[in-house]
């Protein structure tokens, strides 16, 4: 779907920004949504909010299977 109208930025276009590690005003200042008229920015940071909610678990994830620094038994 569109999110911002005014630059055709869809949330797909977000969400994979999203995804690879970037921040909303990182992903505002690469693909220019929300930077004209505003009205897609509620909406554009849901999406990023959304897609980094979903992070934690993988990075519990990968914490979980590096190897732990504090001794055995901790």
């Amino acid at each position: 779907m569109i999110v911002c109208v005014c630059r055709r930025v869809s949330d797909r276009e977000i969400a994979r920004h999203a995804h690879a590690g970037m921040g909303f005003d990182d992903i505002q200042f690469e693909l220019g949504v929300a930077t004209q008229c505003g009205r897609c920015e509620g909406c554009a940071r849901e999406v990023v909010a959304q897609c980094h909610a979903s992070r934690p678990v993988a990075a519990l994830h990968n914490m979980l299977a590096a190897p732990h620094s504090h001794g055995a038994g901790v």
